[in-house]
């Protein structure tokens, strides 16, 4: 953090009347002293706040939340060695030593994630003392403030205890912080967003890919919902659905921003902003969410790109037989959500792979795309609201609720029963809902379902290699050590650590 800490770190952006990205020219330094003096300035510093989404959500996001989980699994490569900081997530098998761990994508979740909070302290702390439209102050305040409780949600969710910045930090001193309790952290997340839902405006009221009224509604509803405050989850979840700014796409697959098309729907209450192109704002997830080695052929079947290029080395994100089994018959997200390709490099007779089908769309560069990350969707919306009235023994609205997503699916309603029963399919349609969003891990943690879920899944990786990907070669099996780290946190970045005497 403490790279951040002097100078601010602003990557300046412009707004144009038709454009669904937040467009960003390049990134330069300037001083908060001087810098903050015009409405212009603070627009331009928000924008700026956004920018590590990108970075965060093309890789480590899915990394710590669905790789590391019974979702998705990696694909061995026996002839490829440098993946140890992805398969110790996906093998539960982190490495841990004093409360931290070398893991680089945990360090990168870590650094993405407090970048966020400076930049958004940066906008926060001068913004009262500076003269302009108060409209304008306002939405951007409670963007800023969104921002630093999205990042702050995330962290404390993978780490518990972690340093509570509020203020920029001037210089080296103050840098480094106690860490601050796990309830004293949601505390100020809900402050945050409680004091931003009034100051932004609706959907239809704000510049795409920017945070809304809506989106600040459904993080509260989740938190609250994480904190297992139920009453508090309906009453700030309800004014979501009866807003008329969201709704349900016609069919799952519509759902899900595509390269150029489609982005910022309907049913988008938030969703991270790339675009394909030279100017630095592409993703590249897609790629690594494949298995590997593919040919030219195998890529440009893929993505139709004018340049592929082989892809080698180990594939990530791939979906799990658990996950595949986890569709009811007749279930359409499923083939929406997943497809199966033909590998032909893949060792031994078996060369059909499942691959995340989601967000897959064509482009015209090799690894370099403009595919939106949907981070909240109304269904999922309907599913917080439909938990939050279950466990205040409203089973029947909680049914009316579940059933608008089971019917998009082209499912018929659920046939659970009271209390427990609701819950309990409830936590089954986030799975296949959400499949791929980076919800499992959290929905398995906050649920203290680690035991219950990730214990039988390792053991069956154990028993059945080959069933999770692992080629038919003698010695390609589960390293002893997998699914020995179960832990609810992730350990400390031991990188952040040599910087702080407090953890």
């Amino acid at each position: 953090m403490k790279k951040y800490s002097i100078l601010l770190l602003v990557l300046l952006m412009t707004f144009t009347s038709c454009d669904d990205f937040l467009t960003i020219v390049p990134e330069t330094q300037l001083s908060s002293a001087t810098f903050f003096k015009t409405e212009n300035d603070f627009v331009q510093a928000v924008n700026g706040a956004y920018a590590p989404l990108r970075a965060y959500y093309n890789g480590p996001a899915w990394l710590l939340g669905e790789l590391h989980s019974d979702n998705t699994f990696y694909m061995r490569n026996v002839l490829f060695g440098a993946v140890e900081n992805a398969e110790n997530l996906a093998d539960f098998s982190v490495p841990v030593s004093n409360g931290t761990t070398p893991n680089t994508n945990v360090l990168g979740a870590w650094r993405g994630l407090y970048l966020i909070i400076a930049r958004a302290n940066q906008v926060l702390a001068p913004i009262d003392a500076v003269n302009f439209n108060q409209d304008s102050k306002n939405n951007v305040k409670g963007q800023a403030l969104f921002l630093r409780a999205f990042a702050y949600f995330h962290l404390v969710r993978y780490f518990g205890k972690v340093p509570l910045h509020l203020t920029p930090v001037p210089g080296r001193e103050g840098a480094a912080l106690p860490l601050s309790e796990e309830a004293a952290v949601f505390d100020q997340i809900i402050k945050d967003l409680t004091d931003a839902i009034p100051l932004l405006p609706q959907k239809s009221a704000q510049l795409p890919g920017r945070v809304t009224q809506g989106a600040a509604r459904t993080l509260l509803g989740d938190v609250f919902i994480y904190r297992k405050r139920w009453a508090d989850a309906e009453q700030v979840l309800a004014p979501v659905v009866s807003s008329g700014q969201y709704s349900l796409m016609s069919s799952y697959a519509m759902a899900f921003p595509k390269n150029t098309t489609n982005k910022n729907n309907a049913e988008s209450v938030f969703e991270i902003q790339f675009r394909e192109g030279p100017d630095g704002l592409q993703g590249n997830f897609l790629y690594q969410h494949l298995p590997y080695p593919l040919t030219v052929a195998e890529v440009r079947s893929l993505f139709n790109t004018s340049n592929p290029q082989p892809l080698d080395g180990q594939g990530n994100n791939i979906p799990t037989p658990d996950i595949i089994a986890a569709y009811e018959p007749g279930d359409l997200r499923k083939d929406a959500s997943i497809m199966f390709i033909t590998v032909s490099g893949r060792p031994g007779p078996n060369k059909t792979t499942p691959i995340i089908k989601k967000f897959q769309d064509n482009h015209a560069q090799h690894n370099n795309h403009g595919v939106n990350w949907p981070v909240y969707r109304y269904a999922e919306v309907l599913l917080l609201l439909a938990e939050a009235q279950n466990e205040q023994g409203k089973t029947g609205e909680a049914l009316g609720l579940l059933n608008q997503v089971r019917s998009r699916a082209g499912l018929a309603a659920s046939t659970a029963a009271g209390q427990t029963q609701v819950r309990e399919a409830i936590f089954k349609e986030r799975r296949v809902e959400l499949a791929f969003e980076n919800k499992r891990w959290f929905d398995i943690i906050r649920t203290d379902r680690i035991q219950e879920i990730i214990v039988p899944y390792g053991q069956r990786i154990v028993a059945n290699p080959l069933d999770y990907y692992f080629p038919p070669i003698p010695g390609a099996v589960p390293r002893n050590n997998v699914f020995t780290n179960l832990d609810k946190f992730y350990p400390y970045p031991a990188a952040e650590s040599d910087l702080s005497p407090f953890f």
